[in-house]
């Protein structure tokens, strides 16, 4: 596709490669939400253990991060197909060793801990592989509205995802949660096996180390991805507490599998909330505006945290995370188009592995500190979330400007 002009979202969906990526998207992403819930809400219910949940929160998300500049040269290296299909198995692997665990009671905390933090050392392939492979596809003309698009699947995944989880492990147990997170997985790879090599050869490199670090240093070097990278970790901080506290406010309130039930929906409204903002701010264009799109997205997130969601129970809670869900939309919308716009289309998976693993490092940073910090009290636990965006705000102002 070689066309500079805009495209409508209907011409996007039109085209088999970008509609055929969308859709292994769409369904690797909601069996990562529900992933990500089904193992907070697990710890909860077979061990009673905030702070185990939220090291599972941790390790589900940080070992990934630390080896996205390998990640990031691989897929520079074989393709972003490759990298993400590779990904998809070893993720329905390790879940499948999840069941087993549980099932054979061998699930104990070192166990549950070493099998989460191998299921994460693959992620970076999938969270690069898809950024690096849109602006492949799409003309840059049409890279807002393929971000909003993106960015709306994750509004859809955050509904459903969550949703999913807390009904089926609340109602239907481990088992059945977890292998139908294995199935979608595997569903999103086969779907993978439809899209072509995109046109243009990808970058011969030297050795995988040397090509790694490459990445890292050029993320840091270049200003606009060294702001984003303070920035938006910051804004994960709030995130990664949210996964933790939303499961344990829903469990103090609620019996049994009604509370993961009501923790999944909780979830699911801010998804609905976030996938809406996310097309509206597509359609209206962000190009040139992403830095006060990020800064009043980041602001609302941290009112919303608290006092909104911290001190008015279980409506203030549902609104507050509707507000987290409106902002968010436009926010990574933002963040997406502004570091695509910024960064070398040859190095996109180098720096994008590298780029968003470290705006992504607050999110297990955050779950870790909630673990601990909710046992104590829950208000507290919100206000640190709410904290942690206004610090993000505030950071906003170290990413410069176009021109600058």
């Amino acid at each position: 596709m070689t066309t500079n002009r805009a495209l409508s979202y209907r011409q996007l969906l039109a085209t088999p490669e970008v509609r055929a990526l969308l859709l292994a998207t769409l369904l690797m992403r909601l069996a990562g939400r529900m992933f990500l819930l089904a193992i907070v809400l697990y710890a909860l219910t077979r061990t009673g253990s905030p702070v185990l949940a939220g090291w599972l929160a941790f390790a589900a998300v940080a070992p990934g991060l630390a080896i996205s500049p390998i990640a990031g040269a691989l897929i520079d290296r074989v393709g972003s197909v490759w990298a993400i299909t590779v990904d998809m198995v070893a993720s329905a692997t390790c879940v499948i060793a999840l069941i087993a665990a549980d099932r054979l009671g061998w699930a104990n905390p070192p166990v549950l801990l070493s099998l989460v933090g191998m299921f994460s050392l693959t992620s970076p392939l999938t969270m690069a592989g898809i950024r690096a492979l849109l602006p492949r596809l799409v003309p840059v003309a049409a890279l807002d509205r393929a971000n909003a698009l993106d960015t709306a699947i994750h509004g859809v995944t955050d509904i459903g995802g969550p949703a999913l989880a807390g009904v089926v492990m609340g109602f239907g147990g481990p088992t059945l949660a977890l292998g139908l997170i294995a199935l979608t997985y595997a569903a999103a790879a086969f779907c993978l096996g439809t899209i072509r090599r995109p046109r243009g050869q990808l970058p011969r490199l030297g050795p995988l180390f040397l090509a790694a670090c490459s990445g890292v240093v050029r993320v840091v070097r270049q200003p606009t991805l060294r702001g984003l990278a303070v920035a938006y970790s910051l804004y994960e901080v709030s995130w990664g507490v949210l996964i933790v506290t939303v499961p344990v406010f829903a469990a103090r309130q609620f019996a049994g599998g009604t509370g993961s039930a009501i923790a999944g929906l909780l979830w699911a409204d801010l998804g609905l909330v976030g996938g809406l903002a996310a097309l509206i701010a597509g359609h209206r264009r962000t190009a040139g505006r992403e830095r006060k799109v990020m800064a009043l997205g980041m602001l609302a997130t941290a009112v919303a945290a608290w006092p909104l969601a911290g001190e008015f129970g279980l409506a203030g809670l549902a609104l507050g995370l509707m507000v987290v869900g409106g902002a968010a939309g436009p926010i990574d919308v933002s963040v997406l188009t502004l570091r695509q716009r910024r960064t070398d289309p040859s190095e996109l998976g180098r720096v994008l592995s590298v780029s968003m693993s470290l705006n992504m490092a607050g999110g297990p940073i955050g779950s870790a500190l909630a673990g601990a910090l909710v046992t104590w009290s829950l208000p507290a636990t919100f206000a640190v979330a709410a904290l942690a965006s206004l610090l993000a705000a505030s950071a906003v102002a170290l990413i410069p400007m176009d021109g600058d």
